[in-house]
């Protein structure tokens, strides 16, 4: 049976019918295929990769071809859920050209379906060009990880209201720049809603309130996967981090007492 792939107008018509959005991150092939089969709308191949799995302090360290690495695994595992990669710090900001160009790497070498990358007004060229060049593109504003060191840390962005203005400003012009959609994370719940009502595409927050048009979160977060934080904005619906090492723990001490592999396990 052919699966029918979601893509960007399926998106909008969502928005227009108030269906939420889901989406999750994946930077594998197991893990991608069993959110395809659970029915997530979305999938990222975040460069959360390089907090999650590579063991780097932030995103900023993540390259090209690690992202195309992964985005092919996870591109393999999925039918259904539209693939997102995202573009790594210094991937589009040297250039437009460079910027057409790696995006284009991802649709053809990695096989994704769109690309997303960070900011607003100093992007806006950028994402025209990208999106001329017949690749879309998800925008992402409020925090925005890989201007991690120019921010200041990973506070909430949008409190003031010279902030909040540059983001609903922003999210207008990178609507008119092209995007599809618009990654919202950690601006307060009321300027997410103010954001969403007031532009055609859909909004997709984490850590912005429930308003969004849709929702995404760092799937090894939402698991209990990855330890060393808990942001707030995470909902833990799982603890498979600490089974996990249980687990390990288990097999560890029947290997050392002669317990496995039993008779049972053996040829």
């Amino acid at each position: 049976m052919v699966v029918k792939k979601v893509t960007t107008s399926d998106l909008i018509e969502m928005k227009k019918n108030e269906e939420k959005i889901t989406m999750l991150t994946a930077y594998d092939y197991l893990m991608a295929s069993q959110l395809d089969e659970c029915g997530v709308d979305l999938i990222l191949v975040g460069d959360s990769v390089g907090n999650v799995l590579l063991g780097y302090e932030n995103t900023i360290p993540v390259t090209m071809e690690e992202m195309i690495h992964h985005c092919k695994a996870v591109s393999r595992g999925v039918k259904r859920a539209m693939v997102i990669g995202d573009m790594p710090f210094m991937s589009y900001q040297a250039s437009i050209e460079e910027a057409v160009r790696n995006a284009g790497r991802f649709l053809k070498e990695a096989r994704v379906e769109a690309v997303k990358l960070e900011g607003g007004r100093e992007v806006f060229e950028t994402i025209r060009r990208i999106v001329d060049s017949g690749i879309p593109v998800m925008g992402h504003l409020g925090l925005t990880p890989q201007s991690v060191y120019k921010l200041g840390g990973y506070g909430v962005r949008g409190r003031g209201e010279k902030q909040a203005l540059k983001i609903l400003e922003d999210a207008k012009g990178l609507e008119e720049a092209g995007v599809f959609s618009i990654v919202l994370e950690k601006v307060p719940a009321s300027l997410a809603k103010k954001v969403t009502e007031q532009i055609g595409i859909p909004t997709i927050g984490i850590g912005a309130g429930v308003d969004c048009d849709g929702q995404v979160l760092v799937t090894h977060d939402m698991l209990g996967l990855f330890e060393k934080f808990k942001p707030k904005f995470s909902k833990r619906y799982s603890e498979i981090g600490k089974e996990m090492k249980n687990c390990y723990r288990e097999y560890i001490e029947e290997v050392k007492n002669k317990k496995f592999p039993g008779e049972e396990h053996s040829y």
